[in-house]
């Protein structure tokens, strides 16, 4: 995924978190937390340089992302850019 890639969609999640595709949102992990740490069963948990939260864990529902994951995931990356520059 490309750094405009992920921007576009990172925009698109902010205005509609109920409509976002668990592989977009997936790639969009990818894209800024890197491989999952955990990854099958029903979650996919990605490691964030903070401890606590917001924590970075998704999982498919019926091939949509959970609305309140994708704003934890937009809450991730919002503190990422803030504290350490983010990877965009």
């Amino acid at each position: 995924m490309t750094p405009s890639q992920a921007r576009r969609l990172v925009r698109a999640m902010r205005a509609s978190p109920a409509n976002v595709r668990y592989s977009e949102l997936m790639a969009v992990c990818e894209h800024y937390f890197g491989e999952p740490r955990l990854h099958g069963g029903s979650h996919s948990v990605f490691a964030t340089p903070w401890p606590g939260d917001p924590r970075v864990s998704i999982q498919n529902q019926g091939g949509m992302a959970k609305p309140y994951q994708v704003r934890q995931v937009l809450d991730a990356i919002k503190k990422m850019e803030d504290e350490h520059g983010g990877r965009s």
